[in-house]
């Protein structure tokens, strides 16, 4: 923090303007805002607590006139507080209303990871969700988040939507997340084709195994749009597998989004490398999908159709 009383002097003793110190120092005690503190703590500060204190009335009045002036100030966001410190006056600084809720926004919104999702996605309520053929899909997102934020330490099954593109499964999952995040419980979303190019990268700087350990472990987990990505018997099995495992192993909470059936996605997992038949590997990875998570079936309206409708009118 400057010196306010420093600054003070020299900028009196610089400019020749001592004889505007008493007209300060006047404004200062009349200030109904220190008068009252000077008041209210009068039995608690030193009899010269006054004069030992000019430069932190001082200060908090300075203070309090740029923010009131909306002029840049000393700590933005913060508002100067008089508080008594060993008997002398002294300034504290307290976020002002709407910094504490930005701080709130701003950390609840740290407690959803979904890089790669679109703008709207972040302000997905469930309350919002137009139910028309989302009703069993928005009853499970709701039914989870009751069940899991009663008991957190208990095994609470996901869900794999699937359903045509566009019609809300990632808006549906995104609104759960930022309802748990109400609760201050994390969620990490995963946008699967994008993940796989990223864990090939991952390769060349040794980095596999870093991630996979960053992503495994986290409270909810939601795997978006898998079956989207390049089929790679590699990323199926030393990744997605590896991952799986694990969640499956530790009992935690895992979704998945897609435009395919968990039928279709199996057949799909099957075929390995040179377009050979991995059965036997698909099979393993569906079953810790279907252990993790029952399918619903999500229908509806084209939510991107609707929304670029409703830009246009």
């Amino acid at each position: 923090m400057k010196n306010i009383g420093r600054d003070m002097n020299h900028y009196l003793d610089q400019n020749h303007r001592r004889e505007k110190y008493a007209d300060i120092i006047s404004r200062v005690k009349n200030d109904p805002d220190v008068r009252r503190f000077l008041y209210t703590n009068r039995n608690e500060l030193e009899p010269d607590a006054f004069s030992k204190g000019i430069a932190k009335l001082y200060e908090f009045f300075n203070e309090k006139e740029k923010i009131a002036k909306h002029e840049d100030n000393f700590a933005p966001g913060y508002f100067p507080r008089l508080i008594v410190n060993n008997h002398l006056i002294d300034v504290s600084y307290e976020p002002q209303p709407a910094k504490v809720a930005a701080d709130a926004a701003a950390a609840k919104a740290a407690l959803v990871d979904a890089a790669h999702m679109p703008k709207d996605f972040r302000n997905a309520r469930l309350d919002n969700l137009d139910t028309a053929g989302r009703e069993d899909a928005l009853g499970a997102a709701m039914k989870f988040v009751n069940a899991y934020v009663a008991n957190p330490k208990e095994y609470h099954q996901g869900f794999y939507l699937t359903g045509d593109y566009g019609i809300g499964k990632t808006y549906l999952l995104g609104a759960m997340a930022n309802e748990l995040a109400g609760y201050q419980i994390p969620t990490l979303i995963l946008h699967v084709p994008t993940f796989s190019v990223e864990m090939r990268d991952a390769i060349n700087s040794n980095t596999v195994l870093k991630r996979i350990r960053q992503v495994e472990g986290v409270p909810v987990l939601v795997f978006d749009d898998i079956g989207g990505e390049t089929a790679s018997p590699w990323f199926r099995d030393d990744v997605l597998g590896v991952i799986l495992q694990y969640r499956m192993q530790e009992r935690l909470p895992t979704f998945f989004s897609s435009n395919v059936t968990m039928q279709n996605l199996q057949e799909n997992m099957s075929i390995g490398r040179d377009g050979q038949d991995d059965s036997l590997k698909s099979n393993r990875i569906m079953a810790r999908i279907k252990f993790l998570a029952r399918e619903i079936e999500v229908r509806g309206k084209d939510r991107r159709e609707e929304i670029a409708r409703r830009s246009t009118e």
